[in-house]
């Protein structure tokens, strides 16, 4: 199978990429940042001339410092660049577990030497067991850095030849030694965004596993890893028990998780997992139970939270949920280790014959010069990330069933308002009373009075102009809005801008004029059944509203266009931000619209997945295969051969179709053959693992 092409960032100045990296190194947190190549490259014509090149790389064996020096050897002859020729390469490969870079220096032609820098700069001497856990960094790097086909990571660091790690049964059997002689030394590579602190089940090496298992389905190889770990740490078991229940083995992972919790009964994630199994057979009031225990085992964790929440959700209790909400622990996203570089002479990126295919091509020209409205750039959700956006995801849950203008009336009904606080102020009215917390409430499962519906008059459609002659007076008598978003012009009155609550934050400052010394002390009749909303949900609430505001005027302008027989024209970015917008409502038949009429007026991968993953809804398997073959194609194109994501849905294929029939449906395509290898490089992974539909 030929490798794809290697892109080359010229530097200013020779070393400049390996100093920025030396200086990086004190600051690098967790797995650390892809692989570094760095070559330097004379002139053929004038000996003297030499230049530094570098790429970044992941899915290398870096088990030994033969095998990186054997990736030097294959760049040493480019067919794109017979003008020079390389004299010397690096290649740097962080250990996570250590804190080292593990360096070979390859002097061409002459010898090879392996180093390691630490954080000081001061060279060290490799050992095998610096080298396996390095191997190990490598594959969870490899799995970490992955695109899941949309392109967002391929993007977002330029020139990364991405490869896969495992590509057989002996190098899986190696990579999952390692992981069982390091597996306890897992939480010093930190975590997830969502987990606060890392443990020997919540970890990156932990992810890796999980990630690694699920993509390739090899649940028994996973199985009897998690199963030799358990008896060291009964902690492993949650660990089990997600294998188990993806390998639909689940009465011995109920089983399972019923002696485990019974000897650790406030381990949160063993009672995570079972909320979730008990989630999926839809017995909410099992997963009730369940994900309360998590949340008494850990209260400073998101996903604890989170998962009561959703639970709460599906159980239709909508205060509760945005009490829930309310209650999660937020932390701060932490990017990945990501390479900061200096600023290149000039970057190359050739095209591999092999991966050329004139319909997925984005037209670099005509995609800068696109036109995007000022609107749909202000779209704070698209960035969210982490529990922001986790939670954010809960929120339009709860939006997209029971409407605007009702989670509106409940938001009143739960959190104190503004105008309701300020009012009271100024009457003065005091009530010597016990205000219990939105935590305790939430665990509790005590609604408020009056809530959920009780008192809706069936108008919960956010997206009508249908308003009860309430709300029309709260809105008359509704104070000066005081946030930024209210310089926005509202051209659909059929979403109500949400009122500001009160925060926190805002009572602990004092921020109000009529505060006083006793105000501590004093609790108020109308808020008897009330709590104080966080900043950042309340944030959450008008960053909601900008995205339904959006998405109403598109719909609406839509419609007036269709009733008019006109065309109704966005350029391609536009319709992808529309795309994402409807997806994150959790409108989906919209969303896919969108994606579909992005990609007439040019390839976007973003789109293409949006539409894959409507296709794997449907079972619509033809589709699939043909969305899978394009965006496999424009991966490899971006340096590419591996996305977990892709091999994920290309198994669960061979797994409904069988190997056979998805080559044939492949071969039968009416592309270049060069591009249809591409893909049965794909299914010959899945048959290399013996996946389930591969036998034959």
């Amino acid at each position: 199978m030929v490798a794809p092409a290697v892109p080359e960032i010229v530097e200013e100045e020779i070393d400049s990429a390996i100093e920025s990296r030396n200086e990086a190194l004190p600051t690098l947190r967790e797995l650390g940042p892809p692989d570094l190549v760095h070559l330097v490259k004379q002139s053929i014509k004038s000996g003297n001339k030499q230049n530094g090149v570098y790429h970044h790389v992941t899915g290398i064996d870096a088990s030994s410092s033969a095998s990186l020096a054997a990736y030097v050897n294959t760049l040493t002859y480019n067919p794109n660049d017979k003008s020079s020729k390389v004299t010397s390469g690096l290649y740097c490969c962080y250990n996570a577990f250590a804190r080292l870079d593990m360096r070979v220096d390859v002097k061409i032609p002459g010898g090879v030497e392996s180093y390691c820098i630490d954080e000081r700069g001061d060279k060290r001497v490799a050992s095998e067991t610096l080298w396996m856990e390095t191997f190990l960094c490598g594959v969870l790097r490899a799995y970490a850095y992955a695109d899941d086909g949309s392109g967002e990571s391929i993007k977002k660091i330029i020139g990364v030849r991405r490869f896969d790690p495992i590509t057989s049964t002996e190098m899986e059997h190696r990579f999952l030694d390692a992981a069982e002689r390091l597996f306890f030394k897992g939480p010093q590579l930190g975590s997830e965004p969502e987990v606060q602190v890392p443990n020997n089940a919540s970890n990156h090496l932990t992810t890796g596993l999980i990630n690694y298992i699920h993509t390739t389905g090899r649940y028994t190889s996973g199985i009897n890893l998690f199963e030799k770990l358990r008896t060291r740490d009964l902690e492993v078991s949650s660990l089990l028990a997600r294998v188990m229940l993806s390998a639909d083995e689940e009465v011995q992972a109920v089983r399972l998780l019923h002696d485990a919790i019974a000897k650790l009964p406030m381990d949160y994630s063993l009672l995570d997992c079972q909320a979730t199994f008990c989630q999926r057979k839809g017995r909410l009031d099992w997963a009730l139970e369940c994900a309360k225990r998590g949340v008494t085992a850990a209260p400073s964790e998101f996903s604890t939270w989170a998962r009561l929440a959703e639970v709460y959700v599906g159980l239709e209790q909508w205060d509760l949920a945005l009490l829930t909400l309310n209650s999660c622990p937020m932390f701060t996203y932490q990017e990945k280790d990501l390479p900061r570089m200096p600023e290149p002479a000039r970057i190359l990126l050739p095209v591999l014959p092999e991966s050329m295919l004139d319909e997925i091509d984005e037209s670099p020209q005509g995609q800068y010069g696109e036109q995007v409205h000022p609107s749909l750039r202000k779209l704070h959700a698209a960035g969210y990330k982490g529990t922001f956006l986790k939670a954010y995801s809960i929120l339009t849950e709860i939006t997209a069933k029971i409407g605007w203008d009702q989670l509106l009336r409940i938001r009143s009904q739960v959190f104190v308002m503004e105008e309701e606080y300020r009012s009271e102020k100024q009457t003065g009215s005091t009530h010597n009373a016990s205000n219990p917390n939105a935590s305790t409430t939430a665990l509790r499962g005590t609604p408020s009075p009056g809530i959920n519906g009780a008192e809706s008059d069936g108008h919960t459609n956010g997206e009508t102009d249908s308003r009860t002659d309430d709300e029309e007076t709260l809105d008359e008598r509704r104070s000066p809005p005081t946030s930024p978003l209210d310089s926005v012009k509202i051209v659909d009155e059929s979403i109500e801008k949400p009122e500001h609550t009160i925060t926190s934050e805002f009572v602990k400052a004092g921020n109000d004029d009529s505060a006083d010394p006793t105000s501590a002390k004093t609790t108020y009749t109308q808020f008897h059944n009330k709590r104080l909303c966080e900043r950042w949900l309340d944030n959450l609430f008008m960053v909601l509203y900008e995205d339904l505001r959006i998405y109403t005027i598109w719909r609406t302008d839509m419609a007036r266009a269709q009733s008019e027989s006109s065309d109704y024209r966005k350029s391609a970015e536009e319709w992808e931000i529309l795309g994402e917008l409807a997806e994150r409502l959790h409108h989906f038949p919209e969303a896919v619209e969108a994606y579909q009429a992005c990609l007439r007026v040019r390839f976007s991968p973003r789109a293409m997945k949006g539409v894959l993953k409507n296709y794997e809804n449907q079972g619509k398997n033809g589709e699939m295969l043909q969305a899978l073959i394009r965006l496999i194609a424009w991966q490899y194109r971006w340096y590419s051969e591996f996305s977990p994501a892709l091999l994920h849905t290309i198994r669960k294929l061979i797994e409904s179709e069988g190997a056979v029939k998805v080559r044939s449906i492949v071969q039968a395509t009416s592309l270049p053959q060069p591009v249809l290898d591409l893909t049965h490089r794909y299914v010959e992974l899945c048959v290399a693992f013996r996946s389930s539909g591969s036998e034959a």
